[in-house]
């Protein structure tokens, strides 16, 4: 692995983060959000696409993974996030990048210990893995864990398969 994108989608403020894995050290890149409080919806939409298109262009990463909708009580608002959704993953997929998914249970899990952890113990976690001593937005860090959780989860199908290395493209 190299270069890891993590995203924490969401039609008002979309996460981001990038960290670096070489072996067992994680190390953090970058991390923001992408900001699209008012307007239309697909204008939104667009500012996501956009921006993600950019951030791809830009750090070129290896890998991406982006978290799954969680459905609440309100469908008009998952539906909108899964639009949000749809867009990251359309920025990422058009330059051919493949993305895995998980759930925010798989990772809280991966990065507390637990899948009942509450957001401000996933922001300590981060900072002490990623070695980050800054201020995180909650969206940032989210997105980051994200990306501890994929590359945790990939060093663990590694592991269990007895392989040096894993890749998804050869079991297309």
């Amino acid at each position: 692995m190299s270069l890891v994108l993590g995203i924490d989608p969401g039609s008002r403020v979309t996460g981001y983060g990038l960290i670096d894995v070489q072996g067992n050290r994680l190390s953090y890149v970058d991390c923001g959000c992408i900001r699209t409080e008012g307007g239309a919806l697909p204008a939104r939409l667009k500012k996501i696409f956009d921006e993600l298109s950019q951030l791809v262009e830009t750090h070129r990463p290896s890998q991406v993974a982006m978290e799954e909708v969680f459905v609440g009580r309100n469908a008009a608002s998952a539906l909108k996030l899964g639009q949000a959704r749809g867009a990251a993953m359309a920025a990422c997929l058009q330059s051919e990048l493949e993305v895995s998914e998980y759930s925010a249970r798989q990772v809280k899990q991966a990065v507390v210990g637990t899948g009942a952890a509450q957001k401000g113990q996933v922001q300590h976690m981060v900072k002490a893995l990623l070695r980050i001593s800054d201020t995180l937005a909650e969206d940032a860090a989210d997105a980051l864990a994200v990306a501890i959780c994929h590359t945790n989860t990939q060093k663990s199908l590694i592991s269990m398969a007895g392989a040096k290395s894993f890749s998804r493209k050869r079991f297309r």
